[in-house]
């Protein structure tokens, strides 16, 4: 198995807040509706509870984010991700279920400091003055998707790999 690469390679930026590339990071989307063991395998594979309509639950380096009625983010160190899906796949394995190792066709972004939120709300149509400790949000940073959260004084920021260079490019205008 080769080395994993993030898309940027770390790229970082100082402005009035710091935008950090992080990476690599292993993501899991799992779909799943109506499933009876999902709190258990959730809670095996990233420590947390099924979290609640636009929340993430954070334990550690693992998290489950709420993304839609039937799709969670599991977030997982890069290495376990293959260890994740076995575990996903024996928790629910009697269950109408899809789990799939997304980890490469994803960004993600740290902005902090004490103006982080100031960058990103130049670029994402999102009060983050209402924005709650565990919340997520699905939004659009100018126009491509992205989901976000405030995490430890400052916030992730997730989005398709493809588009990494211009997010990056997007924050480092912002915060400049």
């Amino acid at each position: 198995m080769s080395d994993p690469v993030s898309a940027l390679n770390g790229a970082s930026f100082q402005g009035f807040a710091a935008i950090h590339e992080i990476g690599p990071l292993g993501m899991i989307t799992l779909r799943a509706k109506g499933v009876k063991a999902l709190d258990k395998a959730i809670k095996a594979v990233t420590g947390t509870k099924v979290p609640a309509q636009r929340r993430i639950e954070v334990n550690g380096d693992r998290a489950c984010g709420w993304m839609s009625p039937d799709e969670y983010l599991l977030i997982v160190p890069y290495a376990e991700v293959r260890d994740a899906l076995a575990s996903l796949a024996r928790s629910l394995a009697e269950e109408h279920h899809l789990a799939v190792d997304v980890s490469d066709a994803r960004a993600v972004f740290r902005v902090e400091g004490e103006r982080a939120a100031e960058v990103l709300a130049k670029l994402a149509p999102v009060d983050f003055d209402k924005l709650e400790p565990g919340e997520l949000r699905r939004s659009r940073t100018a126009q491509v998707a992205a989901a976000m959260w405030e995490q430890d004084g400052g916030f992730t920021l997730v989005c398709f790999r493809s588009v990494a260079r211009y997010v990056f490019d997007l924050l480092a205008n912002a915060a400049h």
